[in-house]
């Protein structure tokens, strides 16, 4: 059951080609594209095909954001551990 207008085949192939996040693909890129995912499923209307396609790309560009958070996450505490930097002080800290 698919709403007129809207092939199936189509719409499958488009999060085939979408869901398979680039390696190099930025996290802003990333998030969003989840953020459209989202809207998708939220928006209702999609078959269960659809749907399934849709959840199985946002979870892949779910795990993609969380590895980029966690690579920049392990860069910043060799930064901190190389003694190369400092941590980061807020425009609030810096005041007072």
């Amino acid at each position: 059951m698919t709403r007129p207008g809207v092939n199936i085949d189509v719409v499958t192939e488009e999060a085939r080609a979408s869901s398979s996040p680039k390696e190099e693909a930025r996290y802003e890129d990333i998030v969003q594209r989840l953020t459209k995912v989202v809207e998708r499923l939220e928006g209702g209307g999609l078959s269960l095909e659809e749907s399934i396609a849709a959840f199985e790309e946002g979870i892949q560009l779910a795990r993609a954001g969380a590895q980029k958070l966690e690579e920049a996450e392990r860069k910043v505490e060799q930064l901190l551990d190389d003694g190369r930097t400092v941590p980061f002080r807020g425009e609030e800290e810096k005041r007072r």
